[in-house]
């Protein structure tokens, strides 16, 4: 008997773990109860077989230089570290195990132990993890690609519609179809918020949004801010402050100008009279940027309530509704992801402050759109149109000559390059950055302008808003990027700037 004490053959055959105890050459001297349980062999017919028996044939001779190595060089371990390993039962039946190895010094001399425990539920769960993690990776993808064909497929009939509006309200007139106009409009707008608000969502729930981190200043985002909101501002009555802020902060310049935008639009809509203030404080070594309100006040118990999706303060009897309840929700989750703290204080029928933290950047950083001082463009431009959907660059043209520019349409490369050599060089270039044919907008661009030898100004349409097209369009030079679905004004001013100057992309 390899073990004399009958206590201890006792605790073996008690523990909940397969014992198999092996000489130096590897044949088998003991197994315990649990043995049998898990391989099917009795006792007797395992003692005094090679321990390679209870491993699939494919196993056994790799283990035997193994068994021996570990015999010069005891150590407790856990067996075949970085393999699978399997066990065999007697009716053939293969099973994943996990083996824990370790010397015991016996009166007979020493032996090597092996405590064996199936895996076989182990390595069910984990294939059903690695199942659903690909799983989760794969509907990822789909969601991603849904988004990028969704950004541009459903914004596509929503540029052409605002388009359109926009040369009918240049030609209505009488004072019901101005109206009918103005009211088309506003629809148009609230389809479009909806659309950007739930394409938002879904591209920060996928991990589409990739932070491009930068130092940036502060002052662009605020000088284009508060050329968006003066007329919403001041058509509600209000009056909006705006600080002069010359602080560089370190953040991604596009996501931070999304969540103030959505803050100062958030404060316009619930502010019935008095002002709306964006302002900056200056700490040692962070910038607080600050939006404040003279509204209705948040009550203390919808504070947690106010980030959630489709939440909205509760109005009057007889109040039109306010917004989506998608703004607050999506400032939250940019906030997350750029890792700046967002806090909020508000009192009931005095006003409200939302503010959020960022990191100080250098004091040389510069940013989109950092010149100003832009002088509008008299006069009729020369603009060369590519887009390859026949509607939006029916109602793109119709638009540009309603404002007296002259357009040259084409809907690829090559009928670009045609109309370039029929008409002479353009003034500016409008170009989808999606085209047929799998070639892009920036593409072209650079083609039109290598056929012509200068850099021709150029504004990119596109409905992709992935920081990746941004970032591409930010290395083109004299080159702007516009989010569809563009509204007529920004675009026909867009156009007669940057005919005129050289500055980096606005997006």
């Amino acid at each position: 008997m390899v073990f004399e004490d009958a206590n201890v053959t006792a605790l073996l055959n008690s523990t909940p773990d397969a014992m198999v105890f092996v000489d130096p050459a590897g044949t088998i001297v003991f197994v315990n109860a649990q043995t049998e349980a898990m391989f099917g062999y009795r006792p007797d017919e395992l003692i005094g077989q090679p321990v390679e028996a209870l491993m699939p044939k494919r196993f056994r001779q790799p283990h035997v230089g193994r068994r021996d190595a570990y015999a010069l060089a005891p150590r407790r371990r856990p067996m075949g570290q970085g393999l699978e390993l399997f066990g065999l039962k007697r009716d053939g039946t293969e099973f994943p195990v996990e083996i824990s190895l370790s010397e015991v010094e016996t009166s007979n001399g020493m032996l090597i132990s092996g405590a064996i425990r199936d895996a076989t539920e182990r390595v069910r769960i984990q294939n059903e993890l690695t199942a659903a993690r690909d799983e989760a990776q794969r509907a990822n993808r789909a969601k991603s690609s849904f988004l990028a064909a969704a950004s541009h497929d459903l914004r596509q009939p929503l540029q052409a519609l605002s388009l359109l509006n926009a040369v009918l309200g240049k030609s209505a007139a009488s004072e019901r179809t101005v109206r009918a106009v103005e009211q088309q409009a506003r629809a148009l707008d609230a389809m479009t918020d909806l659309l950007n608000s739930l394409l938002d969502i879904s591209k920060l729930e996928s991990g589409a949004v990739k932070p491009d981190i930068c130092d940036c200043q502060v002052q662009d985002i605020f000088r284009r801010l508060s050329a968006e909101f003066e007329l919403q501002a001041e058509a509600k009555g209000l009056k909006l402050l705006v600080d002069d802020c010359r602080d560089v902060v370190r953040t991604d310049a596009g996501l931070l100008e999304q969540i103030i935008q959505n803050l100062v639009a958030n404060a316009i809509r619930y502010t019935r009279e008095g002002l709306v203030q964006l302002r900056c404080l200056h700490m040692n070594e962070n910038v607080r940027i600050e939006v404040l309100d003279t509204g209705i006040g948040i009550p203390g118990r919808e504070l947690e309530s106010i980030f959630d999706e489709f939440y909205q303060l509760h109005r009057a009897p007889g109040e039109p509704k306010e917004g989506l309840g998608l703004g607050l929700s999506i400032v939250q989750r940019l906030a997350e992801l750029l890792d700046h703290p967002l806090d909020v204080a508000s009192t009931p029928g005095e006003g409200t402050c939302f503010a959020v933290t960022l990191p100080r950047g250098a004091r040389h950083a510069g940013g989109p759109g950092s010149a100003a001082g832009l002088d509008d463009l008299a006069g009729t431009l020369r603009v060369l149109l590519i887009d390859d959907d026949a509607a939006v660059a029916r109602a793109t043209t119709m638009l540009l000559e309603s404002a007296a520019h002259k357009v040259g349409l084409a809907a690829t490369c090559k009928e670009a390059i045609a109309v370039l050599d029929a008409r002479g060089t353009p003034d500016v270039i409008v170009a989808d950055f999606h085209l047929g044919g799998g070639r892009t907008g920036i593409e072209t661009i650079a083609a039109l302008r290598a056929a012509c030898g200068q850099p021709i100004p150029a504004i990119l349409v596109t409905g992709d808003t992935s920081s990746a097209v941004a970032g591409q369009v930010a290395e083109v030079e004299a080159c702007r990027i516009l989010s569809k679905p563009v509204d007529a004004n920004r675009l026909l001013t867009e156009l007669d700037e940057l005919a005129n100057s050289s500055v980096s992309p606005i997006i």
